[in-house]
């Protein structure tokens, strides 16, 4: 028996309503059990109950024992004088306020079965809580909850974004190449990429953003891949001279090459190749922050990211290793990742800053229309049934199973709401 398993009971009514009484005898009519409150404070606002002949409106507070109330100090907490009605599991204490007088107790029943549900999904050690009994539910009850998870996705990538803007002294341009120079190492290399786009600041290669050659000198040599080896080809000695002078140049203190991981990647994603990349999408894009902002067809975004790397790399993935002939595009699958890791929570990041709302409803408009990702976690919700149509859905998904089903907020989810519901 938790709390929160009580507040659930309580804010979807489905305790037994009958003969409700509280501990000093008085009827109890629950007319609104309120709103939920997730910060400090009351559990419930703005309820109305009726107890004896007298409609109350106010604050509801809930605890497993009434003796919970001191333990948790309240009675020392001027937030907690406003409360109309303290509903308990166990009427263990009667409670008298600061200023006098009975605070109403009220003992919750409800139907044995919710409890069962309940400790049922959270003993549960399958991939999720509900594994088993997913297929129990309309999967139209999980869609449901789809708006809600996925505005709570992009407000926690939002977060990391506000606060690497003050890092940055909210500068939009430099904090969004960090964030997409991260995501181009996606999850392998992520760290290494952001911290060569650190240590490179976007003003150095945006004073040679002309010049593919200098770009590619510049992140190669900063990621520290000029120095691994004392002799090469004539591309990767003539990089190795170019970055010496920007180095000098600019002061640079390049990062350690064996930050970059190679092991167990698909060749066309070694940090060698994103980067090269990189450099084609500085090289091709000015301004790449403006162009988002002004730019409201996704397929121009996409298009914007349709990099390929430049002709060396046609022959090679590393350096100084000649392989088969093939371009080397920036693939369909890594532009929408792109594009859904750092293109949208930007896009939706901005217009809640400047109050834009149609900045907000592009971002999300944009999502619906990106087909579906494929990782593990979206492979294993297809294996119980669920078939998302849009990124949109993924990314709900993804939510869900991080947010919820690891924790197992069972109480939270429309599904684990229904099956602890369920006779």
């Amino acid at each position: 028996m938790t709390e929160e398993f009580l507040q659930f009971v309580w804010e979807q009514r489905l305790f037994t309503a009958e003969n409700l009484k509280t501990t000093g005898g008085e009827s109890v009519e629950v007319i609104d059990p309120g709103r939920r409150n997730y910060d400090a404070g009351p559990d419930f606002f703005n309820a109305r109950i009726k107890i004896g002949d007298t409609l109350w409106a106010g604050n509801v507070e809930i605890h497993v024992s009434a003796s919970d109330w001191e333990r948790h100090n309240h009675q020392a907490d001027p937030a907690y004088d406003s409360i109309i009605l303290h509903v308990v599991q166990h009427a263990d204490l009667p409670l008298t306020r600061a200023t006098g007088g009975e605070i109403p107790t009220l003992p919750l029943s409800y139907p044995s079965h919710l409890l069962e549900n309940y400790q049922k999904l959270l003993a549960a050690q399958t991939w999720i809580a509900c594994q088993n009994q997913f297929h129990q539910v309309d999967h139209l009850a999980l869609k449901i909850g789809f708006n809600r998870l996925l505005v709570e996705r992009l407000q926690e990538k939002t977060g990391e974004i506000v606060q690497r803007l003050a890092e940055n002294n909210y500068n939009w341009n430099e904090t969004f190449y960090q964030f997409i120079a991260r995501n181009f190492g996606f999850k392998t290399n992520a760290l290494p990429f952001e911290m060569l786009a650190k240590s490179l600041p976007l003003s150095i290669p945006g004073k040679h953003k002309d010049h593919l050659f200098q770009l590619e000198a510049l992140l190669f040599g900063q990621a520290g891949l000029l120095h691994q080896e004392l002799l090469g080809d004539e591309y990767f000695l003539q990089l190795r001279s170019e970055y010496a002078f920007l180095l000098k140049k600019y002061g640079l203190k390049p990062m350690e090459g064996h930050l970059w991981k190679f092991l167990r990647l698909r060749p066309v994603n070694f940090p060698t190749i994103r980067l090269a990349q990189l450099a084609a999408l500085l090289h091709r894009s000015s301004g790449l922050f403006s162009q988002l902002l002004e730019t409201a067809s996704l397929k121009e975004i996409r298009q914007l990211f349709d990099v390929e790397a430049s002709e060396y790399w046609n022959s090679h993935y590393k350096f100084n290793y000649p392989s088969k002939n093939s371009v080397k595009r920036l693939g369909e699958t890594a532009v929408n990742t792109l594009v859904i890791n750092t293109v949208i929570p930007f896009l939706f990041v901005y217009g809640e800053q400047h109050n834009k709302p149609h900045l907000k409803d592009r971002a999300l408009e944009w999502l619906e229309q990106l087909p579906p990702e494929n990782n593990s976690v979206i492979e294993k919700w297809k294996a119980l049934g669920v078939q998302p149509v849009s990124a949109f859905e993924t990314q709900a998904l993804l939510q869900l199973k991080n947010r919820y089903c690891e924790a197992k907020k069972c109480l939270h989810c429309q599904v684990g709401s229904k099956l602890i519901k369920k006779n």
